[in-house]
């Protein structure tokens, strides 16, 4: 029997040390387990922190994979890439660390579990999230909000949240 494979979306971020290097390695930690596949990478953006402004800058990027793995064995593999980036969770929310990476969408999967919502709750309000999945697919339907997120990212007001193109 073929094993199911799901598309999924995973926004990737860092603003403490290497964050490039954070942000790259745990693309390639994405593959490792040998039941994810990177189909598609966004630029990477240097991005303003949003809500806890208290801090370093971030960089940013968005990748689409394939993936065998449900929502909840995604989630514990990129919490154990998380950690193993050296990311210490503590009451700080929003506030500075090595390497975040948050499940966006999952095929189109609605979802709300006691450590899970798909798809991310406030994607729809992050600029350093849907400026990089215009990169790969700007025509991607949210499935609760049944708006595209190039008309996501239109929304928003440009004086907030500033993003650039890292190089």
């Amino acid at each position: 029997m073929k094993t199911k494979e799901h598309t999924a979306f995973i926004s990737i971020g860092s603003n403490i040390g290497d964050k490039l290097s954070y942000c790259r390695n745990s693309i390639k930690f994405l593959e490792k387990s040998g039941r994810t596949l990177v189909t598609a990478q966004s630029r990477f953006y240097r991005t303003e922190p949003v809500d806890y402004k208290d801090q370093d800058w971030f960089i940013n990027a968005v990748v689409r994979i394939k993936t065998s793995l449900t929502p909840d064995e995604l989630l514990k593999e990129i919490n154990f890439i998380e950690t193993d980036a050296g990311r210490v969770r503590n009451n700080l929310r929003f506030g500075p660390r090595t390497l975040d990476m948050d499940i966006i969408f999952y095929d189109d999967l609605i979802m709300n579990s006691s450590c899970l919502t798909l798809p991310h709750p406030r994607m729809h309000q992050r600029r350093f999230v849907l400026q990089p999945i215009c990169d790969i697919d700007p025509d991607i339907l949210h499935p609760v909000l049944k708006k595209d997120v190039k008309f996501l990212l239109k929304k928003l007001d440009n004086d907030e949240q500033k993003i650039f193109v890292y190089s």
